[in-house]
């Protein structure tokens, strides 16, 4: 039986996902100011620990396929390297992908001990990296064109204040179904390395995934504000109505991905959704210097995760303290 103690990889980077990948589930609401980041917290608490429990067991099986000779070091490693990259690029503002940085990390340890990573899962894993943003978008697209017009007819036969509290609820409920999908999808890449050590394994998969979630809903609350208007302010300037269909589509898309058993990144979700109703404004709506720092965000997080866990587990357990 090994130590609780190395679950604290796992707990920084839930910290780190919720202090980054969270945060784009309200990013637009908040942005826009039609949710205040209070509400918007506590439901992305309530519903990231809901999705962990009831779902979140689904991706780590594709995680488990890529790595080999897994120790409780190579665990340890993977998830703290990885919250470490996450944490960086949250500092820097950058919306960066926590699977990316886990898969790098995976890599990166594999190599270090020597062992040949399993490649042939990685063409499914990249395939859905590049499939995430580009679906959000398209789904975007659809639901606006398709969402629009029903909402064009409901606000010429209501109020102003109806309209604006109806637009509340919306974002309310779009933003805890994109919370409930982000724990289903992305827990795995929390706790999903420490499921085959004893005591976690004895604790299952369900209370592992709701302990991985506590630790995303502590970084929520404590800094995922500041990533909050990168995505949901600086990229295309949403109104409440198309912050609701950015949301929706992220959610749709990331609880897709969690029903495959992939887990993927909610920010390329969502930075996808947000290009979908830039294209139907117009694509001089879209801030291009945002655009090009978050794809190089997207681009460097896999190979720093992966160089930094290489290095890591090099010195820390091949080096000083070898088995």
């Amino acid at each position: 039986m090994v130590s609780w103690g190395w679950l604290f990889g796992g707990a920084f980077l839930g910290w780190s996902l919720g202090a980054n990948d969270a945060s784009n589930v309200f990013g637009t609401a908040v942005a826009t100011r039609a949710v205040r980041f209070r509400t918007a917290a506590f439901y992305l608490c309530v519903f990231v620990v809901l999705g962990a429990f009831l779902q979140g067991s689904q991706g780590i099986h594709t995680l488990s396929k890529l790595s080999t000779g897994v120790t409780i070091q190579s665990a340890f490693t993977t998830t703290f390297t990885a919250a470490l990259t996450v944490a960086v690029l949250t500092v820097l503002k950058l919306p960066v992908s926590t699977s990316q940085a886990v898969v790098g990390s995976i890599i990166g340890i594999s190599l270090a001990i020597g062992h040949s990573p399993n490649w042939s899962s990685l063409p499914k894993i990249v395939a859905c990296w590049v499939g995430t943003p580009i679906g959000a978008m398209v789904i975007s697209v659809i639901l606006y064109l398709v969402v629009g017009r029903a909402w064009d007819w409901l606000t010429d036969r209501i109020g102003l204040h109806m309209i604006d509290t109806l637009l509340q609820y919306m974002l309310i409920a779009a933003g805890a179904y994109g919370a409930y999908a982000l724990g289903a999808n992305n827990i795995a890449n929390v706790v999903g390395v420490f499921a085959p050590f004893e005591p976690f394994k004895s604790l299952g998969t369900q209370w592992l995934g709701a302990v991985g979630a506590a630790a995303v809903c502590l970084g929520v609350v404590t800094y995922s504000k500041r990533v909050m208007f990168t995505v949901g302010a600086d990229l295309v300037p949403l109104e409440p109505f198309t912050a609701f269909i950015a949301v929706l589509a992220q959610a749709v898309t990331v609880h897709i991905y969690a029903m495959v058993g992939v887990p993927v990144s909610s920010s390329q979700a969502i930075v996808g959704a947000v290009l979908g109703i830039g294209i139907i404004k117009g694509m001089q709506s879209v801030n291009t210097r945002v655009l090009v720092r978050i794809v190089i965000g997207w681009l460097s997080t896999p190979l720093c995760a992966g160089l930094v866990a290489f290095i890591f587990y090099k010195v820390v357990f091949m080096w000083i303290l070898p088995a």
